[in-house]
């Protein structure tokens, strides 16, 4: 099985629906985490930036052998490959 991963923040979202974001009606969305997603809309307005830098400490939290200056280089050249930041 594929690893699921937030279509907005990156996160990895389990082998379960239990981390999926919240439609208006109440279905999942599994495009999105409920950090990123809650009653149909993105619960923090932010760019592809901001995200990154909101996003860098919990990776750390979860890679704490990695330098901040490589965590950010990674985040920035995953992030416009995810659903939310993707230039069409």
């Amino acid at each position: 099985m594929k690893k699921k991963y937030c279509q907005s923040c990156g996160m990895p979202m389990g082998e379960t629906n239990e981390l999926y974001g919240m439609e208006k009606d109440g279905s999942k969305n599994t495009d999105y985490c409920h950090y990123c997603f809650k009653d149909g809309a993105f619960t923090y307005n932010a760019t592809m930036e901001e995200m990154i830098n909101i996003c860098v400490p919990h990776f750390l939290n979860e890679h704490p052998e990695m330098k901040k200056e490589d965590a950010e280089k990674l985040l920035k050249e995953m992030y416009p490959q995810l659903k939310r930041w993707k230039k069409n």
